[in-house]
């Protein structure tokens, strides 16, 4: 996109070897810590959160918001009186970046951050930078500019396909919020999406409130299990990895029993998207968020999930004898009787293998993969005072072996009270082509959460956290190498359905012994793990494969359903329990309704369904490029410059076509995720004769 410049070069000089910096990340380090002068750091790095100034006190948030406020109005004048060009394209795009500035630092800051200051501060930036796009996706005068480009056919053609679809993504968003509607209708649709912006924050936070019983109603031998405040034990999650049966079955029906307020804001969520999309043209929700992604319709997606439903069954009821003769599962089972079945069959007891994953191997493992597949390398950084939001965050330069500085990636890897309990990718800043020249380098978040280390143990990862740490690795590349010239569509700017291939594409390198032989060492000895080990442990991997899709299937119909015709005819609840019942083995368990605590509802509403299909492309990608040498350096050449370049500045199917040297069909996904599942029960006949 642009060369390094001469500052760029000068700040990529590695000054030493540290290790410091990254102690926690285990005993064995190979990053290099870029030790700089201050005159050396450019001004965005200090003085404030992710080193924006104003952002050393939560008060900063309302400063940095009116601040974009302005730089937006300023932009929509410009809009309104530029001729038709590509410099339209790119004032939208700044437009765009303006608000994102504030909007994505914010939406990470208001969930993250151990201040509550912070957090309320940052959730009052969301809301209003929100309640602006929403105005500004039916401004007449603003859509009017952009509209008089796209009808002029030789502008339009004298422009690169990058910036023709850029223009088209900002007329679509646009259409979807009822640009074509008369005044009234277009000020309902504004008051409809700020009350959803509402109503999805509210969801989330009752998704993840504890429910509290009182303690005597508890068997006394199992109370320690859970936390317990005056005469009431909290219940705060499934307990899935009790090795007690009653502790997984009270957790499951304590935490999923139905909260009244909780369920009414589902139900008026689910409401005001049916009311919002067909106030601008769509039958269903379903439909308007489908738009633009690889499946285009509920219809395709559907039939997607269909004939895995259709298939996986055929292949569940080879097995179903098997799964009797063990007990009657009940859904609290699955999760702890998987690991349980993985460890009689494989002898993989975590306490086995964690001494060879310590994180700063795990690191190093992802840095030896990188730097082979795609000539980078990650390098410790030391942060200025406020920079982070606690001390335990690190941050990492991504730099490209020829083209130099990448971008930044903060790692808030560790546990801490108040912290929200999920793997994730946050945007903080998207890169973009500046209009001095120089490109503005992405910055993200990679949040985790991992034991922290101490005085005589390092920070140890079972394989679910490494296989964890591997996916959200997978997002960070993509928004790194996603260096498009505009901002609103860089890196994991993309389709739904297409921003999980990355991460999941990641999940195959983890399980292949040839990967994980490259880094797992024990933290003391250095002894690496042993071949047969690994082979066992990813081989163990795909035992119940076939269950944990049919419960994505689940999740991925109800996502569809919920989203489909309204009125519902029946409750969410009611719902829940008849498509569990006929896309789901195990039975609906009376008075609990899981709906509730289904976050995925709010940033994947109607598109659930996407983690198959990208499942599905990820599975075609590995085994036709990589299974053979998941350190071709020409394959991971291809992959970034057909895949991860483009981030959303090109058609989804388009970039899998690009990659794949065709263009897949619903059967080709289809056949790509039940063929894995075909190795796997060849697996389980094998082991269990």
């Amino acid at each position: 996109m642009c060369n390094v410049t001469s500052e760029c070069k000068k700040l990529l000089q590695p000054i030493g070897r540290c290790a410091s910096v990254f102690k926690r990340f285990g005993s064995r380090m190979v990053f290099q810590n870029r030790l700089r002068s201050r005159s050396e750091v450019p001004l965005f790095m200090y003085n404030g959160l992710f080193g924006v100034p104003e952002l050393s006190c939560p008060e900063g948030f309302q400063e940095a918001q009116e601040r974009s406020l302005q730089e937006t109005e300023r932009l929509v004048q410009k809009a309104c009186t530029t001729p038709p060009g590509k410099e339209i394209v790119m004032i939208f795009d700044q437009l765009s970046d303006a608000l994102c500035r504030v909007a994505d630092l914010a939406d990470f800051v208001k969930i993250a951050h151990p201040d509550f200051a912070f957090r309320e501060a940052a959730e009052e930036a969301c809301r209003s930078i929100g309640t602006m796009v929403e105005k500004l996706n039916t401004d007449v005068d603003l859509c009017q500019s952009l509209r008089k480009l796209l009808a002029d056919k030789g502008v339009m053609e004298s422009l690169d396909p990058e910036t023709r679809r850029v223009a088209e993504l900002f007329m679509f968003d646009f259409e979807i919020s009822g640009i074509h509607l008369d005044e009234e209708k277009r000020r309902r649709a504004v008051n409809l999406n700020v009350k959803i912006l509402d109503l999805c924050n509210e969801f989330l936070i009752g998704s993840h409130l504890p429910n509290k019983v009182d303690k005597h109603i508890l068997p006394e031998h199992i109370r320690h299990h859970f936390a317990v405040e005056g005469n009431y034990a909290q219940i705060s999650g499934l307990n899935a990895d009790s090795p007690d049966d009653l502790v997984r079955e009270v957790a499951y029906k304590v935490f999923l029993y139905p909260n009244a307020q909780q369920l009414h804001c589902l139900e008026e969520l689910l409401t005001s998207r049916n009311l919002l999309a067909q106030l601008v043209g769509y039958d269903t929700f379903a439909h308007r968020a489908l738009q633009g992604t690889m499946a285009k319709t509920p219809g395709n997606a559907n039939c997607e999930i269909c004939q895995d439903k259709y298939r996986l069954c055929r292949l569940l009821q080879e097995i179903s004898s098997t799964w009797e003769e063990r007990r009657k599962l009940m859904p609290w089972d699955h999760p702890y009787h998987s690991g349980v079945l993985r460890a009689e069959r494989y002898n993989i007891e975590p306490s086995l293998y964690c001494p060879f994953f310590s994180l700063g191997a795990c690191m190093e493992g992802l840095n030896i993969l990188f730097n082979k597949l795609l000539g980078i390398s990650l390098y410790a950084e030391q942060t200025e005072k406020g920079e982070v939001w606690c001390e335990d965050v690190r941050k990492l330069a991504v730099v490209h072996e020829q083209e130099g500085l990448l971008g930044y990636i903060y790692c808030d890897f560790f546990q801490r009270p108040d912290k929200p309990y999920q793997d994730c990718h946050f945007t903080i800043r998207g890169g973009r082509l500046k209009e001095n020249g120089e490109y503005q380098l992405p910055v993200v978040v990679l949040m985790l959460s991992l034991p922290h280390s101490t005085s005589s143990l390092p920070t140890l990862l079972t394989p679910g956290m490494m296989e964890n740490l591997f996916h959200e690795m997978g997002h960070a590349m993509h928004s790194m190498l996603g260096r498009t010239r505009y901002q609103h569509v860089t890196g994991t700017r993309c389709s739904t359905d297409f921003a999980e291939v990355p991460s999941i594409l990641m999940e195959y390198f983890a399980n292949d012994y040839r990967v994980v032989n490259q880094f797992a060492r024990h933290y003391k000895t250095g002894q690496p793990l042993p071949k047969h080990m690994v082979s066992r442990l990813c081989e163990s991997k795909k035992v119940c494969a076939a269950a944990d899709m049919q419960l994505q299937i689940f999740y991925a119909v109800l996502d569809q359903i919920y989203h489909g015709k309204h009125p519902l005819e029946k409750s969410t609840t009611e719902i829940l329990k008849e498509t569990q019942e006929k896309f789901y083995g195990l039975p609906y368990v009376p008075n609990t309704a899981w709906q509730l605590r289904f976050n995925h509802l709010v940033g994947y509403g109607a598109k659930y369904y996407s983690y198959l299909m990208s499942r599905a492309v990820a599975s075609m990608v590995w085994k036709q490029c990589f299974v053979q040498d998941p350190f071709d350096r020409a394959m991971g050449e291809r992959y970034r410059r057909e895949m991860l370049a483009h981030g959303g500045g090109k058609e989804p199917m388009l970039m899998v076509q690009g990659m794949l040297q065709k263009r897949p069909s619903v059967e080709d996904f289809v056949d790509a995720l039940v063929s894995d599942l075909d190795q796997d029960f060849e697996t389980f006949f094998m082991d269990s004769e």
